[in-house]
């Protein structure tokens, strides 16, 4: 292994906002990636990272876990980059697939509907390549880089999605974690983070600052969270309502399926009709796939216990399928315009009976914030080149179902590890501020923009 105790951290996307994750390491003369995504909130060439800062091509990249914002431009960069090797877990590897596919498709809508030119970004061929190039890799198995320094790299269990890792990275002079999206307790499906072994050895973390500016204590617990959301799904159906669940389609979709489902059973929710979106549907395959990487007690009901939702860019579709009492847990999970959370909740709001339940954070820039926020009255454009839908549904609310670690966990982290140095990435400025100022100034902290190189001593 190299001997260079100084490392340098070049952030492509993902300094100072949540989206566009991407970093590069500089280890003893090579280039590697963690993480390829982009961001949800921007489109076109808009969305990529900043790749126009690299020097020179990468030579590995390391994939944390399947949600677009870390790893929705691989194709893209491997377009550019042909020779760049891949690295992810297994179960992400094949989630990776059905995501950027997906991706080609959503893309090739945005470029007819919003006349978007440099949609999409890649082909379906790109990401056919793009595959070809990852290795999928166990956890907890360290496999050396293929490059001239010697650099080892183990993912870590990071239990925010299905296959989700951290990644440790370890040379002679310079041990790096990166955290990646984690999350500490355990959800209706997947085990929380792994507790890391006293001796291990970081001399740099670079860790999600995500909940930074949330405050734990005002956050219920995951287990009652569920219960809440059931107290409040029945009284809807009860009066002959529909409720929506909108939710991102790796991972949300299948823990609230979930959540619902064993619900039902315990006699709390109404035995109503369960709707689930297609590409919801599709990962949630892989969930069954890959039920040895769920909870040893998880309990994955089978897929065909959930209905298909049915074309919902047609109005008659959505007025028929929110005619009688129902539970749909469809895409996208902030409502962005024209997803099918949007267009069944354009039909939605019309009515006062139905119930409308966003699950986690939803960015202030996004149709479901608004409408989450919004009063009676006001009127909501959610699907595009059509008029807004003058607002009469009273029942909308949040649920809070977030696979993130809580900022108390994100401290507690920094202390177990002990890094002298401590990068954070992934939240947004007053997230960052938070966790910087209430960080013990044992460690060295570093907050770094987009565009920006900083240099890391051991």
């Amino acid at each position: 292994m190299g001997d260079e105790k100084t490392i340098s951290l070049s952030v492509l996307g993902g300094g100072g906002e949540i989206g566009a994750n991407c970093y590069q390491l500089g280890i003893n003369g090579h280039g590697i990636l963690l993480d390829s995504g982009t961001h949800p909130k921007k489109e076109g060439l808009g969305a990529l990272p900043e790749y126009g800062i690299l020097g020179k091509a990468p030579d590995v990249c390391l994939i944390s876990h399947g949600h677009q914002d870390h790893c929705g431009s691989l194709p893209y960069l491997l377009r550019q980059f042909p020779a760049v090797r891949t690295f992810a877990t297994i179960p992400t590897a094949r989630i990776m697939d059905r995501m950027l596919h997906n991706s080609v498709a959503v893309m090739g809508l945005i470029a007819k509907e919003r006349g978007v030119a440099e949609y999409p970004l890649y082909e379906h061929e790109d990401v056919n390549y793009a595959m070809r190039s990852v290795t999928g890799r166990p956890f907890n198995e360290p496999f050396p880089l293929p490059i001239e320094a010697e650099v080892e790299v183990s993912f870590l269990r990071a239990g925010h999605v299905l296959g989700g890792a951290s990644v440790l990275i370890k040379t002679r002079g310079h041990n790096v974690l990166y955290t990646g999206d984690f999350c500490e307790v355990d959800q209706e499906l997947l085990p929380g983070c792994e507790t890391l072994g006293r001796d291990l050895h970081v001399d740099t973390l670079v860790i999600e600052a995500t909940h930074g500016a949330t405050d734990e204590t005002a956050i219920n617990p995951y287990a009652e969270e569920c219960y809440r959301l059931g107290e409040a799904i029945t009284p809807v159906l009860n009066n002959g309502g529909a409720v929506l669940l909108p939710s991102f389609a790796l991972g949300r979709t299948q823990e609230v399926l979930n959540i619902v489902s064993r619900l039902q059973e315990e006699g709390m929710i109404p035995p109503v009709p369960v709707y689930a979106s297609g590409l919801g549907r599709a990962v949630y395959e892989l969930y069954d796939r890959f039920t040895d990487y769920l909870r040893d007690d998880a309990d994955l009901r089978p897929l065909e216990q959930f209905h298909r939702i049915g074309n919902v860019w047609e109005s008659a579709v959505v007025e028929n399928l929110i005619s009688k009492p129902c539970i749909i847990v469809a895409t996208s999970g902030m409502m962005l315009r024209n997803t099918p959370s949007a267009m069944i909740a354009r039909e939605m709001v019309r009515h006062t009976h139905h119930g409308i339940f966003f699950l986690g954070y939803l960015d202030p820039d996004t149709p479901g914030h608004a409408l989450l926020h919004g009063r009676v009255g006001d009127r909501h454009f959610l699907a595009l080149g059509k008029p807004g839908m003058e607002c009469r549904l009273a029942n909308i609310r949040r649920f809070s179902f977030s696979a993130h670690a809580h900022r108390k966990t994100l401290q507690q982290r920094i202390r177990e590890i002990a890094p002298k140095n401590v990068v954070f990435v992934h939240g947004d400025a007053d997230a960052i501020a938070w966790m910087r100022d209430n960080t013990n100034n044992d460690f060295r902290c570093f907050s770094p923009h987009i565009g920006q190189t900083i240099s890391l001593e051991a």
